[in-house]
């Protein structure tokens, strides 16, 4: 008896998991699509059917990575409590627990940046990404009061991706630490 066909969906979702977990440890450039289709136990036909070409693949690692990263810095900014100037400190949170999860290895946008052409497409979902995140910020430093939100949102972005980096670079967790109280001080006075 032949064994039962696996919808498209949940192929699509074993190629996906796979790319996230290989791109995110070695790079999308340092993964082979034969490694993805080997580990995720998909066909090749069935891996391009879904994905035509490598950067469609990157994308939508980009666009998980995206849900999951922006979607922790809002958690984090929610569970601070209904005030903006809380909020963006809290925000701060999700940095705590993205460098204390098992095999961090920091910013994947940053990360995939670097390796990406800067004429791309990949390149310009990384941008994309960073930009909508300072957007938020700003809107939060908004609402908080701040005399100048675009400034306020590029250090506390600026702040985020240096503490993602160091995280990875220096393996501390107190560099979450540090960053949110660097974060407390740059919001104290920019709202005074």
């Amino acid at each position: 008896m032949p064994a039962p066909r696996t919808p498209a969906g949940s192929a699509r979702d074993r190629i996906l998991d796979t790319a996230f977990r290989l791109f995110y440890a070695h790079g999308p450039r340092g993964v082979g699509v034969d490694t993805v289709i080997a580990e995720s136990g998909v066909a090749k036909a069935t891996l391009y059917k879904h994905f035509p070409r490598k950067d469609d693949l990157v994308l939508a690692y980009l666009d998980r990575v995206d849900q999951a990263w922006f979607g922790a810095l809002r958690s984090a900014a929610r569970d601070a409590g209904d005030e903006p100037r809380d909020q963006l400190v809290g925000m701060f949170d999700a940095l705590t627990g993205a460098c204390r999860r098992e095999g961090y290895h920091g910013c994947a946008f940053i990360n995939t940046a670097a390796e990406s052409s800067a004429a791309g497409p990949v390149h310009a979902r990384t941008v994309e990404h960073k930009t909508v995140v300072r957007a938020w910020v700003t809107e939060l430093a908004r609402q908080a009061g701040a005399a100048d939100p675009e400034l306020l949102a590029r250090q506390l972005t600026l702040l985020l991706d240096g503490g993602l980096a160091a995280g990875v670079l220096d393996g501390d967790p107190l560099i979450a630490d540090a960053a949110q109280r660097s974060a407390r001080t740059l919001v104290d006075e920019a709202l005074r």
